[in-house]
């Protein structure tokens, strides 16, 4: 049992409040009027989301665009958001990571409302918060409302992300669209509005395809088969498409695309990719060339 599984068992038995979906969601909602607030709020840590040596504008795109997916996740429109951010010392430094969090922001049509400011002790790695709000007026899938008989899609391929993790960590000056799939990554937000309506749970890939599917079967109490790993042109010729590079896909994070279940014979309103389908029963199977593959120990990323 990784540590934030068993941290967030804790949490859960504390939580009464209908907005906080059980801790098993992405997002908190709370009515406000005739319409939701959705509420998300994510960390990014040196070392451990991104590299020390990233530039610093596309730390600042990614801590937005995270935040950003999980309202697309929910078919959310973009309100708002609070910026918790840990001084670097460097102004050049602070005013490129700003630079890359308002384009993002005004891209997306959210703008920053406030939060706070500390200075982290010397040689601790650099955090940065951000909560974002969102309002929903319409349909909002969760990730419990997946049905036997459904089928699953994703917004894109996955692993890319991954791919170019590997590359920057290599060389710090590497480019190309693997590496920029991981430093700056689109959230769907237009694709998430137009699913919500008929998509019958949802959420986005953060933490890798395999855990996140896991995690959608454990939330709807079903059983979900992934048979088709999606991999972007990019990836193929980088790695080619072996069982063991679509594996090493399938449990890559910081993809955020949208894995989503729709009705058995719905077309998606959007371009997506079948992935797999929705049984009764519990767990994830993976099949690769029509046979059942063992799933990896690890199936995704996990503190």
């Amino acid at each position: 049992m990784s540590d934030e599984y068993a941290f967030l068992k804790m949490l859960r038995s504390r939580i009464v409040h209908d907005g906080a979906r059980g801790l098993f969601d992405d997002v908190a909602v709370l009515p406000v009027g005739d319409s939701r607030l959705v509420l998300t709020s994510d960390t990014i840590v040196e070392g451990v989301h991104y590299l020390p040596a990233d530039p610093p504008a596309d730390i600042g795109w990614k801590l937005a665009a995270v935040n950003l997916s999980d309202l697309a996740a929910k078919g959310a429109r973009p309100v708002g958001c609070m910026l918790n951010y840990a001084l670097s010392g460097d102004a050049a430094w602070d005013a490129a990571f700003l630079d890359g969090l308002h384009e993002a922001l005004d891209r997306h049509a959210m703008p920053l409302l406030g939060g706070d400011t500390v200075r982290m002790p010397a040689g601790s790695a650099r955090s940065y918060s951000l909560t974002a709000m969102g309002e929903a007026t319409g349909a909002m899938p969760s990730r419990s409302g997946a049905q036997a008989g459904d089928r699953l899609f994703v917004t894109g391929p996955v692993g890319d992300a991954g791919i170019g993790l590997e590359l920057a960590r290599s060389d710090p000056t590497a480019s190309g669209p693997l590496v920029d799939a991981y430093r700056r990554p689109r959230p769907r937000l237009a694709e998430g509005t137009l699913l919500a309506p008929f998509a019958t749970a949802m959420m986005d890939l953060s933490d890798g395809l395999l855990i996140d599917a896991a995690r959608m079967a454990q939330a709807s109490d079903v059983a979900i088969t992934i048979d088709h790993v999606p991999l972007s042109l990019a990836l193929e010729k980088a790695r080619g498409a072996s069982t063991a590079v679509q594996i090493a896909a399938a449990r890559a994070g910081d993809d955020y695309e949208l894995l989503f279940a729709l009705p058995r014979g719905a077309t998606p309103p959007v371009r997506a990719i079948p992935i797999g389908y929705v049984s009764s029963g519990t767990g994830l199977t993976l099949m690769i060339d029509g046979a059942a593959v063992p799933l990896p120990g690890r199936l995704g990323w996990e503190h």
